[in-house]
């Protein structure tokens, strides 16, 4: 019985779980860099978590969560998303008691239920940091600073940062302007966004239909709400930006749609992606803390998302030459080879070196066109004849050629050959 996997799901197999890792290594490299430490929350969360920090009338809490009662009765959610589990999390352990500073990155899968497409799945990776304790507009700058770094890192060129701040209270008064201004054509909008236009105003300048945007084009800017202090922020943030020869656009539609967000929010995009460009979204959440239950404490972060970051690579030829499977594969010939064999391909592992042999006593051909599938640098073939000389015969398998090393620097040898990065 041939039992499929969920819709909207995907297994990582070969190439795309390889550039995971890179995604992944890149981001934990960059990170730490800049101070933040590892964190790893649970994959559902009580749903009230959600419902409270994210927006109970936004897409993700209406309709898009993964929500379920277990044998208690109790509402529990895969997480839709990584700050407000870290928020919790930072609150429940006491992590932020000392009044400093915290910092956090976070690796791992969400779930919502979206319609799959091109990098979008239902089951998808997200990576990202959670700054805690600091509303210096430097932290905001930095934040991007890092975002940038880290797409530096997997050669993800070029991208485009749009950066904006819905302020305060300020977004309230701006979202009633904003549906003043649609409310003569509001008949004309489509069933989701007079959805969006009754239940969260701002998330009609994330709208995709075009009779939508062309509604927006005379829209009010947010940017002419904004209060005094949350324009003196923003203007901090392009200062320190314009210090660290950071490019950006001053973009009033990014609004970003979950409820949390405060002040700065910003989007990074990359071209080659299409409709789908955004891969790195984030922004401050200044209440988000206070609301959870701990003490008023101001919050940034972003996410990134792994999938379509894999996309965007792929889509740029980014990704670097793939690393063989193998480095080193042993050819055993004959019964009497196979137990010092299976000794050699112990030392080589220890050496530091991937290595592997046959087990299923095939031919020295076959096995030598294993080692040429898996790319490896060198088979190490070891036969009766090597055996009675006590050496092992190391054929290099990108031109064939082909020199004896004693049995007992065989590992050493290959160690100082097989090539450090690969």
């Amino acid at each position: 019985m041939n039992i499929p996997r969920p819709r909207g799901t995907r297994d990582l197999l070969h190439e795309t779980l390889r550039a995971f890792l890179r995604i992944e290594n890149a981001a934990s490299s960059v990170f730490e860099r800049f101070g933040y430490q590892p964190i790893r929350i649970p994959i559902f969360e009580r749903a009230e978590l959600f419902i409270r920090s994210v927006g109970e009338e936004t897409d993700i809490v209406s309709k898009e969560m993964y929500t379920f009662q277990d044998r208690g009765g109790r509402d529990l959610t895969l997480r839709p998303e990584g700050t407000a589990g870290t928020a919790r999390a930072a609150i429940e352990n006491g992590l932020l008691s000392r009044g400093e500073a915290r910092k956090f990155y976070y690796t791992g899968p969400m779930f919502r239920y979206e319609r799959p497409q091109a990098g979008r799945y239902r089951e998808f990776w997200q990576t990202g940091i959670e700054s805690f304790g600091s509303n210096d507009p430097l932290i905001d700058a930095e934040t991007i600073l890092c975002a940038q770094l880290f797409l530096d890192e997997l050669n993800i060129a070029p991208v485009r940062i749009r950066l904006n701040s819905v302020g305060s209270g300020e977004r309230h008064t701006y979202a009633d302007a904003l549906k003043q201004h649609l409310q003569p054509n509001f008949e004309n909008l489509g069933p989701q966004d007079k959805a969006r236009f009754e239940n969260n105003a701002l998330r009609l300048l994330d709208s995709k239909d075009p009779n939508t945007k062309r509604m927006l084009e005379n829209a009010p800017s947010i940017l002419d709400f904004l209060s005094d202090e949350s324009r003196a922020h923003l203007d901090a943030v392009q200062n320190a930006l314009d210090a660290a020869g950071v490019k950006y656009q001053l973009d009033p539609s990014i609004v970003r749609g979950l409820d949390y967000y405060t002040g700065t929010v910003f989007e990074i995009s990359v071209d080659s992606l299409g409709a789908q460009d955004v891969v790195v979204g984030g922004g401050r959440y200044n209440g988000l803390i206070e609301q959870l239950g701990g003490k008023p404490t101001p919050g940034i972060g972003f996410a990134a998302g792994i999938d379509r970051l894999a996309l965007a690579m792929s889509a740029q030829d980014s990704l670097e030459e793939t690393s063989p499977l193998i480095q080193v594969w042993i050819v055993a010939i004959g019964e009497e080879a196979k137990p010092r064999a299976f000794a050699l391909l112990n030392e080589i592992r220890r050496a530091g070196m991937r290595a592997d042999m046959d087990y299923q006593g095939r031919g020295v051909r076959s096995q030598l066109r294993t080692a040429d599938r898996l790319n490896a640098h060198y088979a190490v073939i070891l036969g009766e004849d090597e055996l009675a000389r006590g050496e092992a015969t190391l054929k290099k398998m990108s031109d064939g050629t082909q020199e004896s090393a004693p049995l007992d620097e065989t590992a050493a040898r290959l160690r100082q050959s097989v090539p450090t990065n690969t």
